[in-house]
């Protein structure tokens, strides 16, 4: 078996290769490459379970990055357990193979539990009096302490959130070099999410970027040199490409005008209730899941929904299935906007009614995606000194909130989910394996086969 190494560039696309990525560059040019036609939808843990097992959403079961399970009448984003992944991954498949084979999952998503040999994946501490420790979890777990013993404590707070910054990208590959020294795995799946940040802030706007192209570019350089050095195959590849967008759609509200969404209020501030509700929406950037506990509104729904500014298609029965989207954990209704637009989770309609974690970073209790955690209000000049104040709070050990992300929807100028109507704005695959036979364009399910292809074939 040969040595192989899968980096995932979050957001790389061919327009974005250029003079601020010189190394993924020569790369590009020195080897073999095509682009991918985006899974539906086209978010990170739908596209990497579909490159990790051969099949689309309506087999895998990822159909976002969250969705409301059914059984607990609960929205649920970001977990963590590779048994949600419901087809065989790569790494089993070539273990049947030949059991000497190995490998090694640093940050892809459904980290924990998968049977890999060597995993890293995000996993902070949740202490009683509030306060969130940034930390990891590991198999096995001893590969933790190493890491941040030699690394330092893996960064966090700037892996999401207002501080997001080169650092995090730079401690997971700094991870992914140690690892391999010290394991030697044959397969290395590392994740770089750094372009997800100001791509999604600022849109494809090259003055604000070119500074984040160039930093990524820098941590690509050095995992490059380490492999090629190992003569490795070196698959580059990403997931989807972040596009620009102007409009945020409220999907709750308008059905909560509509009397189909259900609230709880509680001190005040309200409460989406999706086991309560008649039907609502579960937003991931430009798709919604839209789940009926009233299956008899199907068509209503739908109707209203088609007539929103900004909402390009519903998708329903036959529709789900030709986008390879039936499955359980898929709303009755599919939701697409338009190239300009995307959608929030907002459902309150008035700003001081807002739940707490809405101004709060806070990813698992918010019932859908907020890339505005992202942000800070911008008129607000004493916003960092808040953010000190607060923090010094904490140490002295007072009960006080990060209650600093904006209610603003319109500062977000990126986003992704939907099909680019510009191939230049698809994601990337690309090798410095000759050999390797590429189609200009492949769909999602091939990037299984060619990571198969890469780990059997010895390097020409």
């Amino acid at each position: 078996m040969q040595k192989t190494v899968v980096i995932n560039v979050v957001g790389l696309t061919k327009r974005l290769i250029g003079a601020h990525t010189p190394f993924i560059r020569s790369f590009l040019e020195q080897g073999r490459s095509a682009l991918i036609s985006p899974v539906l939808p086209a978010v990170t843990c739908s596209a990497q379970s579909t490159y990790l097992t051969g099949e689309y959403p309506s087999e895998h079961g990822i159909v976002g990055n969250g969705w409301y399970f059914k059984d607990e009448c609960e929205v649920k984003f970001w977990r963590q357990s590779n048994k949600l992944v419901q087809s065989e991954k790569i790494w089993e498949k070539l273990k049947r193979h030949d059991p000497e084979f190995s490998c090694a999952n640093l940050f892809w998503w459904y980290n924990m539990y998968a049977t890999t040999d060597y995993s890293v994946t995000p996993r902070p501490n949740y202490l009683a009096d509030g306060r969130k420790i940034p930390d990891i979890y590991s198999h096995p777990a001893g590969l933790r302490d190493t890491l941040q013993e030699a690394l330092g404590t893996f960064p966090l707070f700037h892996f999401w959130g207002p501080k997001t910054s080169i650092k995090s990208s730079q401690w997971i590959a700094d991870a992914t070099l140690k690892t391999d020294t010290m394991h030697d795995p044959t397969l290395t799946l590392v994740y770089l999410p750094h372009l997800d940040y100001n791509l999604q802030r600022h849109g494809l706007d090259f003055e604000h970027i070119a500074k984040d192209l160039n930093e990524i570019d820098g941590v690509v350089g050095q995992l490059l040199e380490h492999y090629r050095e190992q003569d490795a195959n070196i698959i580059l590849l990403s997931e989807y490409g972040i596009t620009d967008v102007h409009r945020p759609i409220h999907l709750n509200r308008i059905l909560r005008k509509e009397g189909y969404i259900s609230i709880r209020t509680e001190r005040g501030l309200e409460l989406l209730d999706a086991g309560a509700s008649k039907a609502f929406a579960v937003a991931d950037h430009q798709i919604a899941h839209i789940y009926l506990n009233d299956k008899s509104l199907g068509s209503k729904v739908k109707e209203l929904l088609e007539k929103v500014e900004g909402v390009e298609k519903v998708l329903s029965g036959d529709d789900l299935k030709e986008a390879k989207l039936q499955h359980d954990r898929c709303g009755d209704l599919v939701v697409v906007a338009d190239k300009d637009s995307w959608f929030t989770y907002y459902f309150w309609l008035d700003d001081k009614k807002a739940p707490d974690f809405a101004r709060m970073v806070d990813i698992h209790k918010k019932p859908g995606y907020d890339p505005v955690e992202m942000r800070t209000d911008p008129k607000d000049k004493l916003v960092m000194a808040k953010v000190i104040g607060k923090l010094l709070k904490k140490k002295m050990g007072f009960r006080t909130v990060l209650d600093i992300i904006p209610l603003d929807a319109t500062l977000i100028k990126g986003s992704h989910g939907r099909i680019p109507e510009d191939t230049d704005d698809y994601p990337i695959f690309i090798t410095n394996n000759t050999t390797s036979v590429l189609e200009k364009k492949i769909a999602p399910t091939q990037v299984f086969g060619l990571l198969e292809d890469h780990v059997l074939s010895p390097r020409p």
